[in-house]
């Protein structure tokens, strides 16, 4: 389950970040985007997420999760489509082979939601 290991080099990226803060403010909220091509299973990920958090600087926080869908682009016939993960990566025009993909692969923190040490106001690092 390479979710655990994710999850794990996820907490210790946060971490770094937090550690550097001189107020260490509560974190809310890890926002993610993550490409469907990339065979991460969101529930698995977040299942990962509170096992890995519980005791930790980030108990209670939540793990949001975006989606991203896998689109390729065929050079032959110059348009866009949405292979079939697991049954069909060419085009389905004119059978081109997957070789240009727009969207999909993408494994990122895209914001972190936070409120500072003592105050009640929520902010966001992008």
């Amino acid at each position: 389950m390479h979710e655990t290991d994710m999850t794990k080099a996820l907490i210790l990226t946060v971490k770094d970040w937090w550690e550097s803060q001189p107020d260490r403010p509560t974190i809310q909220c890890i926002h993610l985007i993550v490409g469907r091509f990339t065979c991460v299973e969101p529930a698995s990920l977040r299942f990962a997420f509170d096992v890995q958090t519980q005791n930790t600087f980030l108990h209670g926080a939540e793990l949001a999760i975006q989606e991203t869908p896998l689109i390729a682009f065929c050079h032959t016939c110059q348009q866009e489509y949405a292979p079939e993960i697991g049954l069909q990566y060419a085009c389905p025009t004119c059978h081109a082979p997957m070789d240009d993909i727009r969207s999909g692969r993408e494994l990122k923190i895209d914001r972190i939601e936070y409120a500072a040490a003592h105050s009640t106001d929520l902010a966001t690092l992008r």
